[in-house]
């Protein structure tokens, strides 16, 4: 009789697990998914150890809403395709809906099928050019005011130990690491920081205009950003198509300046729950 309820109680436990398993995988694919900064592409909007969670609702679905679950240690690759592979191609959404400039998307790259996070600039039909490290969209220069300095300290940051360019460089370690700062207003009033780092072949690129279906991405931190400035097919991101669209980025959860989301300690205590501009 012991070991009936003791068996019953081991297989009562799996199914529990079973269930909060799959109400996850629910509620990440339908409604929300989780999303750690990794880079420094688009500070100062978006720290390197900011986690918060992705609105899958605000573009409707696709393809790219199925969760990738991508772990090296143990061998783990499950791509979107492999779960959601029948609905790619078509560039539709269901309930879909359109994003807007100035949007932070998160989107999946349209060569490797990882993660990014930009600022959406480019809608379809814009044309989109930089002239010396100033963005124009359909031939008009965007306004920039300028906000004086990003400044962070001069070490290796997250779990990546990134080091952050300066634009104040050479600085040495531990030395303050400066960024000139410009609030970026886009065509309909969005408003958002970006940064300058130096004068760079990215500063100047020809004018692109962007397709039917398809958006426009740039980090931020415009200097230090892969992203649709570079054709996908050497390296960069390029236009996005709209079945890429993962979701809009509205808010920060909580952020941590060390190498671990679990060293509480260096939370940042000014970014809890902080909206994204």
């Amino acid at each position: 009789m012991a070991e009936g309820k003791s068996g019953g109680g081991i297989w009562e436990t799996v199914k529990t697990v079973v269930y909060a398993l799959l109400i996850a995988g629910v509620f990440r694919t339908v409604f929300f998914q989780p999303f750690w900064i990794p880079s420094g592409s688009m500070k100062d909007t978006l720290l390197i150890g900011d986690f918060l969670f992705v609105n899958k609702m605000a573009y409707g679905y696709s393809y790219a809403s199925c969760p990738s679950i991508i772990i090296p240690a143990i061998g783990l690759n499950i791509d979107a395709t492999d779960i959601c592979g029948m609905f790619d191609g078509d560039n539709n959404r269901l309930f879909g809906g359109e994003p807007a400039r100035g949007d932070v998307v998160v989107f999946r790259h349209p060569v490797t099928g990882r993660d990014f996070i930009k600022r959406l600039v480019g809608v379809p039909g814009d044309t989109v050019q930089m002239k010396a490290g100033v963005l124009h969209l359909n031939g008009a220069p965007v306004k920039l005011t300028p906000d004086g300095t990003f400044d962070e300290i001069a070490a290796p940051q997250g779990s990546q130990r990134l080091r952050p360019r300066c634009a104040n460089a050479p600085v040495g370690e531990g030395a303050t690491c400066s960024k000139e700062k410009f609030i970026e207003t886009l065509p309909g009033g969005s408003s958002h920081s970006i940064l300058n780092i130096t004068t760079q072949s990215s500063d100047n690129t020809p004018v692109f205009t962007v397709p039917a279906g398809e958006y426009f991405f740039m980090g931020d931190n415009r200097d230090n950003s892969s992203d649709s400035r570079v054709a996908n097919i050497v390296g960069g991101v390029g236009f996005v198509p709209y079945e890429n669209l993962v979701g809009r980025a509205d808010r920060i959860m909580f952020s941590s300046a060390g190498r671990s989301m679990l060293f509480f300690w260096t939370w940042r205590g000014d970014r809890f729950f902080k909206a994204i501009e």
